[in-house]
């Protein structure tokens, strides 16, 4: 640890100076590059994928940076995973399985294909789905699998996929958290039927907004492809009215594209700093008493995070609750979060599934078991243990990590004192 940091000064929140007062990185990152992309993109006219190139010299660059055959751009992430459903032919009365510690995204497209959100619950040690759980949750009525590379760090696809394969059940990967993230030296996204990717604007490629698929498989991107073009196939667009299937305007638009472009030049570089302080930070952390970084699985090759997670235990800080440890970690100069609730027990779920069109899909007793059927304790527990720190923070110099392990250390010695002085 640095020589300019003093573990045995006292917290902020109890008067002392906090260990950070330059803020970490900056985020989007960009400059000159993307200015005369978005300039170029304006005065060419051409600002839609039918009668630019941005979107598809895009596309083809994202398939070639990922290993993929195809890959279609689209307007966010959640329409990726909204495609991808629909190209796999989700329909009401299906069953899609998820996780229950992710973005309210991954729920969303299954609800809106009147399709059953199942919840398999978290491995705590990854903050990933576990594997181990999944068979259990699988029924006649499954249709599709879609883990989520939750952080940038991978699930177990190994078993996954063999459980899959098995029984007939495409993968889609939700890999809207996990640009470049690999398994086994393959990228994130190539591994399933399909891979989903988001562009919104916290993510470690960004253009505001944006998603995009990638498959090998010919015939799902061309469904994918009609499906986000309003139904219209590849060889109708901007020539004629002829549909081959239902669809939404999904597109990416050519100043979306013309930003990806540029912000692909700063990636490869950027996934490396990640990784590096990443991993530099867990043999810190690692040696705290009660903060526990997340885990990967050994066939995860690289942890693209986009969210740097650990797990707090308020028993080694004296009690101090995982508020307060927050409040004091961000008085620290220490941005920091406690990351998502509970998915699967969110009020808005019991009020979609008992309403008239969930009534008149699915049997009662289906209905009725849901609750128990999708209980996922660990999950419950891990809610109440994250702390999340963002992709930027690890884009800066190793003195960062340095500065973010002493000032947990300097809350921990201290724990008794901020515990005492709340509840005075």
């Amino acid at each position: 640890m640095a020589a300019a940091f003093r573990l045995d000064d006292r917290p902020a929140l109890l008067g002392g100076a906090p260990v950070r007062r330059d803020p970490f990185p900056s985020w989007p990152v960009f400059g000159e590059p993307e200015e005369q992309a978005l300039v170029g993109t304006l005065r060419s006219g051409r600002w839609y994928r039918g009668n630019g190139e941005n979107v598809r010299r895009f596309e083809e660059a994202y398939a070639r940076a990922t290993g993929a055959r195809r890959c279609l751009a689209t307007c966010n992430g959640t329409s990726a995973l909204f495609v991808c459903l629909n190209a796999l032919d989700v329909q009401p009365g299906d069953e899609v399985i998820i996780p229950p510690y992710t973005f309210i995204a991954t729920v969303n497209v299954v609800l809106r294909q009147f399709a059953l959100p199942v919840f398999v619950d978290t491995d705590p040690e990854t903050f990933q789905m576990d594997a181990s759980k999944l068979e259990a949750a699988i029924t006649e009525r499954t249709r599709a699998i879609m883990p989520v590379h939750l952080g940038g760090n991978v699930c177990d696809m190994d078993r996954i996929l063999a459980i899959a394969r098995a029984r007939n059940i495409p993968v889609i990967e939700d890999a809207c958290q996990a640009h470049m993230a690999e398994w086994k030296n393959r990228k994130v996204g190539t591994l399933g039927a399909a891979g989903c990717f988001s562009f919104q604007a916290s993510k470690n490629l960004n253009s505001g907004e944006g998603g995009a698929v990638l498959t090998d498989d010919d015939s799902l991107y061309e469904r994918a492809y009609a499906f986000h073009n309003n139904g219209s196939g590849l060889k109708a667009i901007g020539t004629n009215f002829v549909y081959a299937s239902t669809g939404h305007n999904l597109r990416l638009t050519e100043f979306q594209a013309a930003l990806l472009l540029q912000q692909m030049s700063r990636l490869d570089a950027q996934v490396r700093t990640r990784a590096a302080n990443g991993a530099y930070l867990t043999s810190l952390l690692g040696q705290i008493p009660g903060i526990r970084p997340a885990r990967q699985y050994a066939g995860c090759t690289l942890n693209a995070y986009h969210l740097y997670m650990f797990r707090y235990d308020p028993a080694e800080f004296s009690g101090l609750s995982r508020e307060l440890f927050l409040k004091a970690l961000r008085a620290e100069g220490i941005p920091a979060a406690g990351g998502y609730s509970p998915l699967n027990t969110q009020p808005f779920l019991k009020n979609t599934l008992g309403s008239r069109g969930y009534r008149r899909i699915f049997p009662e007793k289906i209905l009725k078991e849901w609750p128990e059927r999708t209980a996922c304790p660990a999950n419950d527990r891990l809610c109440t243990e994250a702390v999340w720190l963002t992709q930027n923070m690890l884009l800066g110099p190793r003195s960062d990590m340095d500065s973010i392990a002493v000032a947990i250390e300097r809350i921990r010695r201290h724990a008794a004192d901020l515990a005492r002085q709340a509840s005075a």
